[in-house]
């Protein structure tokens, strides 16, 4: 097949996360079997207009916040020409509206839709201009094959009137080979983690009022916070005014070598996010022997499997996810029980059997449009 990948960022630009990586981990699979995939992206400082990455032809344009405004247009200069199989759309955010100008068979994946978490991130405006773009979206994308990352996603876009039949689940996964168990002894010091951007709905701010709580009966557990964003600085003066200073650590971002290496001094980690598609971190730290403790919400409550691979806890309850670090801190035999069990549920999940699912979703749609013509 020839194919052509739609996204917002490639799997290099900064402000990339969970998306970029499911997308570029499974397509570099797809162009290692022989397709030809094409990824048109946003630009970024220093990064080049082609260049090619594990296999897939990177084209860049425009900037981050008017990308959307790019894609159409290149597409009817350029790629409508080019003769491609299929399209994928990875719909974030603020879609594309393919199915209004693309004349090829269309696979868009969807993560999640924010709803009305997005005011927990974007100012009132850029709310709801998010808001009204997903409710467009929903009528606009109806008829369109999709591939979602979870059953959460799944769920919510059937009781929002997508077909089930026209909805696959490609899961995130995990590279086994980079994410993998410490062989070495456990910190002696207990370290409590974060993994991923820093962003406002990820409502870290709410681990470091429940680290302040654990630091009462623990005082000598540590908190190390791994990932960069533009919610940092705002992070940084919380955790200034609750005095945890000297046991809060930003390592902001951190390359995958690095990544794992924080992962394994980590006793427990936790993620505290208003909604996920899936929770790409969680299973990272699962792989490393990391339990989880997560807000019971969509997609998190897909990726942690409760009281075996870590804890679920309401979201916001700032004393229960307290209550919930301090048990697997204090049991060293639920801690052990756990990090096995973490290991075992992560281990199920294989990006090459994501890509060959994805492959199925891309033919499938291919011979669905022949069959109608």
């Amino acid at each position: 097949m020839k194919i052509l990948v739609l996204n917002w960022q490639d799997v290099n630009n900064p402000f990339g996360g969970g998306a970029e990586v499911h997308l570029h981990e499974i397509f570099k699979r797809i162009a290692a079997e022989g397709h030809a995939v094409t990824l048109f992206c946003s630009s970024f400082s220093g990064a080049p207009a082609e260049e090619r990455i594990d296999g897939i032809r990177v084209l860049r344009q425009g900037s981050r916040n008017l990308f959307n405004l790019m894609v159409p247009r290149r597409y009817r200069s350029q790629f409508r020409h080019e003769g491609y199989d299929v399209v994928v759309d990875d719909i974030n955010k603020i879609p594309f509206y393919t199915p209004w100008y693309v004349r090829e068979p269309l696979v868009g994946i969807v993560h999640h839709l924010f709803g009305r978490s997005i005011f927990l991130e974007a100012s009132l405006p850029g709310a709801l201009y998010v808001l009204l773009a997903e409710k467009l979206a929903v009528g606009v994308y109806r008829t369109t094959p999709l591939a979602v990352v979870s059953e959460s996603t799944r769920q919510e876009l059937v009781e929002l009137g997508f077909p089930p039949q026209s909805i696959s689940i490609v899961p995130n996964c995990v590279d086994h080979v980079v994410y993998r168990p410490s062989e070495g002894p456990e910190e002696e010091r207990p370290v409590v983690g974060h993994l991923g951007r820093l962003k406002k709905y990820k409502s870290v701010d709410h681990l470091l009022r429940a680290f302040q709580i654990v630091r009462e009966e623990i005082p000598e557990a540590r908190l190390k916070i791994v990932g960069d964003g533009d919610c940092r600085p705002a992070l940084e003066r919380e955790a200034s005014r609750l005095g945890l200073t000297e046991s809060v650590e930003f390592t902001g971002y951190l390359g995958k070598d690095a990544t794992v290496c924080a992962l394994h001094q980590m006793s427990v980690a936790a993620n505290c996010s208003a909604k996920e598609g899936w929770g790409l971190t969680v299973i990272e730290a699962n792989a490393c022997g990391v339990p989880v403790i997560a807000s019971d919400v969509p997609g998190l409550r897909d990726s942690v499997v409760d009281e075996k691979t870590g804890f679920l806890y309401e979201y916001g309850n700032i004393e229960q996810l307290a209550q919930k670090i301090l048990l697997v801190l204090r049991d060293d035999h639920l801690r052990r029980r756990l990090r096995t069990d973490a290991i075992e549920w992560a281990r199920t999940f294989d990006w090459n059997e994501s890509a060959r699912k994805m492959i199925d979703v891309l033919e499938r749609a291919i011979a669905a449009r022949k069959g109608n013509s």
